[in-house]
């Protein structure tokens, strides 16, 4: 293992330890008075929202899937890997900040937009971290991966550290899962992100919210995608490196 290598490691120990540790009482609170707000909607609505997203998400998948390159040099370190989905970070997090101050600056209707161009952004960038650290999006597998990273990224703690768990054991996990609880999925995206998004619909100001948003959802999404595919690559792959 070399020095770098060693250097990762310690921040996955301090990573694992962020993922894994409880919530805020404000958090916790606000995720008790979602939960139970979602437990007065009718079950039709539930299978309504939870179809229209779990078709957006595999119409995302499909096409962030056709337009990424696979091929990666295969004698990348993990260090060039890194800098590598850093300056991809970069890039996709600045589209999500000019998307997300257009969509806010227009209101409710153009705020209402900003969910699905959003998503899109992020299983895009995901989809561009798998193929920076070697693993094929054509293979079923690698594309259940990308999900449960996106669902590790945003959910509550109950459901973060159930997710970690698949994640950090994947081998042995992957073997398990047929497909996503799309029922599930959703709805912890959905509590994650219904406050701010919920701000952002607000004319005039929703730009600001809009902007600063989805510059610290990107922040989030490629620092749980970036230690994921570290976290795979040290464990399962030593011999690559």
């Amino acid at each position: 293992m070399t020095d770098y290598e060693l250097k990762v490691y310690e921040e996955l120990q301090t990573w694992r330890k962020k993922v894994l540790k409880q919530s805020g009482l404000i958090n916790q609170l606000s995720k008790k008075a979602q939960t139970k707000v979602n437990g007065m909607i009718p079950e039709r609505a539930h299978k309504i929202i939870t179809d229209s997203i779990k078709n957006m998400v595999k119409a995302t998948l499909i096409g962030s899937n056709i337009t990424t390159k696979k091929k990666q040099p295969s004698e990348l370190s993990l260090f060039k890997r890194d800098e590598i989905l850093k300056e991809k970070l970069t890039s996709y997090r600045k589209t999500a900040v000019i998307e997300g101050a257009g969509t806010g600056a227009g209101g409710i209707f153009l705020g209402l937009a900003d969910f699905p161009l959003l998503l899109s952004i992020k299983m895009k960038f995901l989809f561009e971290a798998a193929a920076v650290y070697g693993f094929d999006t054509d293979e079923y597998e690698e594309r259940l991966f990308i999900l449960h990273v996106f669902q590790l990224a945003f959910s509550s703690d109950d459901k973060r550290k159930e997710t970690f768990h698949i994640i950090e054991n994947w081998e042995a996990e992957k073997v398990h899962l047929a497909d996503m609880d799309w029922r599930v999925f959703q709805q912890e995206y959905r509590d994650y992100i219904d406050l701010v998004k919920m701000l952002q619909l607000v004319p005039g100001f929703g730009a600001i919210v809009g902007a600063y948003a989805n510059h610290n959802l990107l922040d989030t999404l490629g620092e749980h995608a970036m230690n994921a595919y570290r976290l795979r690559l040290l464990t399962h792959q030593p011999q690559d490196y």
